[in-house]
């Protein structure tokens, strides 16, 4: 103790500037946490996708009907809340939530986080960054 002391008086700034790179870490994270999930890339997402993750196309339907990533569960982002007696089913799988942009799986991430999913994320870029990859979609028959 009597060291730590020592340095904190002798590098007063080098202290300071330790504190506040803890003070932002911490800050980052609570944001992080209160966004409702982690931003992953299309590729991210497939490997989630294979270990067992479901997808989640917070669009609206007309959006939905021109095309989605497979096997995507649709619910739109104003439903969630009521539809959380449906989705809870899923409660224990990860959930990757995606809309045209990602904007709105964003806000999809702190809906289901309210629910009570633990470990959510949003697809950044969204639809169009899956597209844009090169990944397969599905379309309306």
């Amino acid at each position: 103790m009597e060291r730590f002391l020592e340095y904190a008086t002798r590098h007063p700034f080098l202290l300071g500037g330790t504190a506040l790179l803890a003070l932002a870490v911490l800050a980052y994270e609570a944001s992080r946490a209160r966004s409702g999930g982690q931003s992953v890339g299309p590729m991210d997402a497939v490997r989630l996708m294979n270990q067992g993750a479901l997808l989640l196309d917070v669009r609206e339907t007309s959006e939905y009907e021109g095309g989605r990533l497979p096997n995507a569960l649709h619910v739109p982002l104003s439903q969630i809340e009521s539809r959380a007696a449906e989705l809870g089913k899923h409660v224990a799988r990860p959930v990757i939530a995606y809309c045209e942009l990602g904007n709105r799986s964003r806000m999809a991430g702190a809906a289901l986080a309210k629910v009570g999913f633990s470990d959510v994320y949003h697809l950044n870029g969204g639809y169009r960054a899956w597209k844009d990859a090169g990944l397969p979609v599905e379309k309306t028959t």
